[in-house]
C-alpha cells in the first residue's frame, strides 16, 4: 500500500520479500526474496537503498544496530523501535514519560503473578512481551485458579528457553468503554503531525472497523490523546508513522490509558488512504526521508474503514465489481492474499458528511460482506 505513494513522489521503493508470493511482490518491481532474520541477506538489501524502514517490528534489534554502525540509515532507529517490539519496555517508557498506564508488573514466575493479582484484584491480563498481535500472546485470567492453569505454567516454564525475554507482562484488565487510535508521524527534524484521534472497533481481538474522528469524543480527551502520542514519538525519537493504541476510560484523570504502540503504518490508519489529505503511507515515506510532512485533516467530515476477512467466498476478485455496483462510494483495497478464514485480506474506505455516519458505516459493511461472503 506504500507503492502508489512512492510512485507519485518519485521514490524508488524496494522491498525485502519473505517469499515470491508475498503481496508486495505484486506491486513493487524490485522485491528481492530474503529472510530479515538472516543478517547477510539484510545487509545486502540495505546496501542498495538510501533509507531502510519497516512494515513490521520483528527485525532483530542487534541486526539494526550493526547496520547503523556500518553507515546504513535505519528509520526508525532500533533504540526507538524497541518500544514497539517489547511491551515491557513500552510500559516502562510510558511510565517514565508520566503518561497514563494501566497498572502493570513484570512477572518472572507464578508467585509474582499471583501476588500482582491479589494486589490489584482479578481479572488480570498476562502477555508475552514480544511477538504477540491480534490477541496472540495474550491470556485473560479471571481468578487465581486460572492463573495456575497448565497453560500459564507452560508460559513461565518456557521462559528458560527464550533469548528475547525472561519475564512476562501482567496488567490490570482495564474497564474501558472503547478503543482509540492516536496516529502521528515524526521526522528527524523534529516535525510531528497528528491525525484526528479515531475509534477502533475490535471483533475477536482483530480490528474490524475504524471511524475518524472518533464519534462523540470530547475535545479534551481528543487533544490529550493526540498530545500523548506526540510526546511518545518526540521523546522516544520515533521517525515515521506511529500508532498509539489507547483505552478510553471515562472517570480517569486523562480519560484514556495507553495500550500498545506500533511504529509503522497501522491498520487503524488505513482510513487515511481515502479520508485524509495525506495518507499514512505517503506520510511515512516523507518522514523517513526527512521531507516536510503533509496535512492530516479528514476529508468530507468523517472517514470509515471496514476490514474484510477471509470468509466463504473464494473468488474475491470476482465479487469486487458487484460491491462497487452496490456501493459506488466504497473504495476497495484488496491485498492480493490467499483467502483463509479469519485472515485480513482487504478493507473498504468510505468518506462523507458526519451526520451520515451510520449510513456510511452500513454501506462499508455491505461492501465488505459482499466481497468476503458474497452476501450483503
Amino acid at each position: 500500500m506504500m507503492a502508489p505513494a512512492a510512485h507519485e513522489l518519485g521514490v524508488d521503493l524496494r522491498v525485502l520479500a519473505e517469499s515470491p508470493e508475498v503481496c508486495a511482490v505484486q506491486v513493487v518491481p524490485q522485491a528481492p526474496v530474503g529472510d530479515y532474520k538472516d543478517f547477510e541477506a539484510l545487509r545486502a538489501f540495505a546496501a542498495e537503498v538510501d533509507v531502510l524502514t519497516f512494515d513490521h517490528e520483528h527485525v532483530p534489534t542487534d541486526f539494526l544496530q550493526r547496520l547503523i554502525a556500518e553507515g546504513v540509515n535505519v528509520q526508525p532507529r532500533p533504540d526507538a523501535l524497541v518500544y514497539a517490539q517489547d511491551k515491557l519496555e513500552m510500559r516502562k517508557a510510558v511510565e517514565r514519560l508520566g503518561l497514563p498506564n494501566p497498572r502493570w508488573a513484570e512477572v518472572a514466575n507464578l508467585d509474582e503473578l499471583l501476588d500482582f493479582g491479589e494486589e490489584i484484584g482479578w481479572p488480570v491480563v498476562l502477555k508475552t512481551p514480544r511477538g504477540g498481535y491480534d490477541g496472540k500472546g495474550v491470556l485473560v485470567l479471571d481468578d487465581a485458579a486460572e492463573a495456575q492453569s497448565q497453560t500459564v505454567k507452560e508460559w513461565f516454564a518456557g521462559l528458560a528457553d527464550r533469548e528475547d525475554f525472561s519475564s512476562l507482562l501482567a496488567e490490570e484488565k482495564v474497564p474501558f468503554t472503547r478503543e482509540l487510535s492516536a496516529l502521528v508521524a515524526r521526522r528527524d527534524s523534529g516535525e510531528v503531525k497528528a491525525w484526528p484521534v479515531a475509534e477502533s472497533i475490535q471483533v475477536n481481538s482483530v480490528c474490524d472497523e475504524v471511524i475518524a474522528p472518533a464519534p462523540g469524543i470530547s475535545a479534551e480527551v481528543a487533544e490529550a490523546a493526540a498530545a500523548a502520542a506526540v510526546t511518545i514519538a518526540s521523546k522516544l525519537g520515533v521517525t515515521g508513522v506511529m500508532a498509539a493504541e489507547l483505552f478510553e476510560v471515562p472517570g480517569t484523570d486523562s480519560g484514556f490509558l495507553v495500550n500498545e504502540l506500533a511504529m509503522r503504518p497501522h491498520n487503524s490508519g488505513h482510513w487515511t488512504q481515502d479520508g485524509s489529505v495525506t495518507s499514512q503511507f505517503e506520510q511515512h515515506l516523507r518522514a523517513v526521508l526527512n521531507w516536510p510532512l503533509g496535512a492530516t485533516e479528514v476529508k468530507g467530515g468523517v472517514a470509515i474503514m471496514k476490514n474484510f476477512l477471509g470468509g466463504s467466498n473464494q473468488d474475491i476478485f470476482g465479487m469486487i465489481p458487484q460491491a462497487m455496483e452496490k456501493e459506488p462510494a466504497a473504495k476497495v483495497h484488496f491485498y492480493g492474499k490467499g483467502v483463509r478464514a479469519g485472515r485480513k485480506i482487504g478493507h473498504i474506505n468510505i468518506t462523507g458528511e458526519a451526520d451520515r455516519l451510520e449510513e456510511l458505516r452500513a454501506s462499508a459493511t455491505r461492501a465488505a460482506s459482499l466481497i468476503a461472503d458474497g452476501t450483503e
